[in-house]
């Protein structure tokens, strides 16, 4: 069988679709916090239970007879995060989880600038630790969190943000795709994937032409000094680990971390992944 934690999240959600288009239903599980909001799921004939990152009980009965697991990062940073992961893993072992994958990062590493990945990179350590069959899916930068980045500038039309770098925005879509079909194809990838990425690393100022081409108006491009907009992001309620950790991606961004190109999510869909246009496109269509 094969396990889902975060089931009823972004990405947990879609990849246990594509996943139940490879796989019979009473062989896939999900690991969630509220089995309500999973009722669908349960009513297509997917096991459904409960599971709490803050209960390894209830994890050790939600991974049971897993002979994978997929351990979708939680929302969390720092400490909180990776001690969620540890419980996870724990569990895991545990319950006699055959194979753990683990929705990684492009850029996990201990040095990042960007705590994320730093994250990533322990959690990776402890799979390693583990001494069980593991996969860490190496994920594009979600392209939502630009989308997140350009909302203001939907009103303004102007893309104020701290100076950043080149990033290969990956659609969620294509990755719950390639996350389906390496569960579907086990023991692909041992240890860390290749970057899955999207076609393209765009810098917010070919962001800027791309949202002009996309919907006929002109945006400008402000550069932000980091303190200024650590205290924007205060000032509109933000708490300080996460105006921290926003500026940080900003950061890992003039660094090179997110501006590699690879073609190993194109291999495992099929297809060119979505480029940043169409998902721009997309989403500002839907609202």
């Amino acid at each position: 069988m094969i396990i889902v934690t975060g089931a009823t999240g972004k990405l947990g959600r879609r990849t246990v679709e594509r996943l139940l288009e490879r796989v019979p239903a009473h062989g896939v599980g999900v690991s969630v916090r509220d089995p309500r909001k999973a009722q669908d799921l349960a009513d297509r004939g997917v096991r459904v239970r409960q599971g709490s990152f803050d209960d390894p009980a209830s994890l050790v009965h939600s991974f049971e007879g897993a002979g994978q697991l997929l351990l979708v990062s939680l929302d969390r940073t720092g400490e909180e995060c990776v001690a969620g992961h540890r419980t996870a893993i724990d569990a895991a072992v545990k319950a006699g989880v055959g194979r753990i994958l683990y929705t990684s990062q492009m850029g996990a590493a201990h040095d990042s600038r960007f705590q994320a990945c730093r994250d990533h990179a322990r959690t990776e350590d402890l799979l390693r630790s583990t001494g069980l069959p593991w996969t860490a899916l190496r994920n594009g930068f979600y392209a939502a969190s630009a989308l997140q980045f350009l909302e203001p500038a939907r009103h303004t039309g102007d893309i104020a943000l701290p100076a950043d770098g080149p990033v290969t925005w990956t659609g969620h879509d294509d990755l719950a795709e390639a996350t389906a079909a390496v569960l579907a194809d086990e023991g692909r990838f041992e240890g860390p994937t290749p970057p899955l990425t999207g076609p393209a690393a765009l810098d917010f100022d070919a962001v800027a032409e791309i949202a002009a081409e996309v919907t006929g108006r002109s945006f400008t491009r402000t550069v932000v000094a980091d303190d200024d907009f650590r205290e924007q992001a205060l000032a509109h309620g933000a708490p300080a680990p996460i105006a921290d950790l926003m500026l940080s991606i900003f950061a890992a961004a003039r660094n090179g971390e997110f501006t590699v190109v690879d073609p190993t999510l194109t291999e495992l869909i099929g297809r060119e992944p979505a480029p940043f246009r169409t998902q721009l496109e997309q989403a500002w269509a839907a609202s």
